[in-house]
């Protein structure tokens, strides 16, 4: 039995952050159902590059997820959310504030039909507040979180991610642990309720390092200031040939370490000194020395040196990288025409569950005829619902 097993959540949303929370729920057994709108369509579908007709990222994010195609401005669509919602447990969506309630599908308009129900709206900046209606990506949730304000290089600024830390961490990760609480809450209490996960909230909450310093103690964190973020040698060098290496050799015995591995004893003493002229002599020295070899030798070098220091691989090298292909990191997912994709696992182990991939993400409404069917609709009101627009 899956860890989630019985868990049944319907799924409004789009995009990154709604899908990539209801996947970490499906890999764990939950059953999740997207409700999808056919007149506007979700824009991942089309996010290149495509495997054959179909998107690698939204067979990526949706898979083992069934797909229902409705028109949730028809008053038909909003009658049958109704009746489904008495059946599940959750409710995802990740309109902006109001959206939800102007369908007739909001919390209070659901929660009638189901009070045990959990409705998690999740959103950039939350359902109150003075920026509840803006409109705003991962980039501004990040920026206005505090973080990029110590990020990257003085003399450079804010440096972009290469991957969406607002929508995954910020949002995705938090929605998905308060639901996961919510259902805890539920089994003791009976009760339901509403969550309102913020973006915006989420990346703020990640400044767990340096914000409390800064709140009690009135040490603002600025960029390349402290021995976390380019004020030290804990940093990326270059090597000889334009590749990077990580130095994280922190504490006093990795520095001891990475030392020995780079041969040079005699840098112990600076290498030791944690004052700011320490640490910018050591990493100066660091500079000079990464440069001396090419990224293959430097592999060889810390391929036996456990001194915290790993080369900057690219995503396809990481692909290959013996601990994670030790780990199962890649999964193959089928696909509706046989063949199998290659995919991110899930990152959760556990001792009683082995995640099973069912499919790669489904084509728009592909399930919206067995939906229907199991909610008691005979082919013929099936085949009127589709004449009148309200499903595909």
């Amino acid at each position: 039995m899956a860890l989630l097993t019985g868990l049944k959540i319907l799924d409004f949303s789009c995009l990154l952050p709604g899908p990539y929370a209801s996947m970490m729920l499906a890999d764990l057994g939950a059953d999740i159902l997207r409700v999808e709108s056919h007149v506007r369509t979700d824009e991942i579908r089309y996010f290149p590059p495509m495997d054959g007709e179909t998107s690698a990222v939204h067979g990526h994010l949706n898979r083992s997820k069934r797909s229902l195609s409705l028109d949730l401005k028809k008053q038909q669509a909003v009658e049958l959310v109704k009746r489904l919602v008495q059946e599940y447990d959750i409710v995802l969506e990740q309109f902006r504030p109001g959206v939800m309630d102007r369908l007739g599908v909001g919390y209070e308009q659901l929660k009638r039909e189901n009070p045990r129900l959990i409705y998690c709206s999740l959103t950039g900046f939350g359902q109150t507040g003075p920026y509840r209606d803006r409109p705003g990506h991962d980039i501004n949730f990040l920026a206005m979180s505090g973080m990029m304000g110590y990020s990257g290089r003085k003399e450079s600024g804010p440096s972009l991610l290469g991957i969406q830390v607002g929508d995954l961490a910020g949002g995705a990760m938090q929605a998905a642990v308060a639901m996961l609480a919510a259902v805890i809450y539920r089994d003791r209490t009976g009760e339901g309720q509403h969550l309102d996960i913020s973006m915006t909230d989420g990346c703020f909450a990640l400044n767990a390092m340096f914000g409390p310093g800064a709140l009690t103690c009135g040490v603002e964190p600025l960029p390349a200031g402290t021995m976390l973020n380019g004020g030290s040698f804990y940093d990326f060098y270059q090597t000889k040939d334009g590749r990077y290496f990580s130095v994280g050799s922190f504490e006093p015995s990795f520095r001891k370490v990475l030392c020995e591995g780079l041969g040079r004893l005699d840098l112990l003493t600076v290498a030791l000194d944690d004052s700011p002229d320490g640490s910018r002599l050591f990493a100066a020295a660091l500079r000079d020395i990464f440069r001396s070899k090419n990224f293959a030798e430097w592999q060889e070098v810390f391929a036996a040196v456990p001194a915290c220091v790993e080369p900057v691989l690219s995503f396809s090298e990481a692909c290959e990288h013996p601990q994670l292909v030790a780990r199962g990191m890649i999964a193959d997912v089928p696909m509706p025409d046989g063949r199998l994709q290659k995919q991110i696992a899930s990152p959760i182990k556990s001792s009683v569950h082995t995640p099973q991939y069912r499919h790669t993400g489904a084509r728009l409404g592909e399930h919206t005829d067995e939906v229907l069917h199991e909610l008691g609709l005979n082919e013929s009101e099936v085949a009127r619902l589709r004449e009148e627009g309200v499903i595909a």
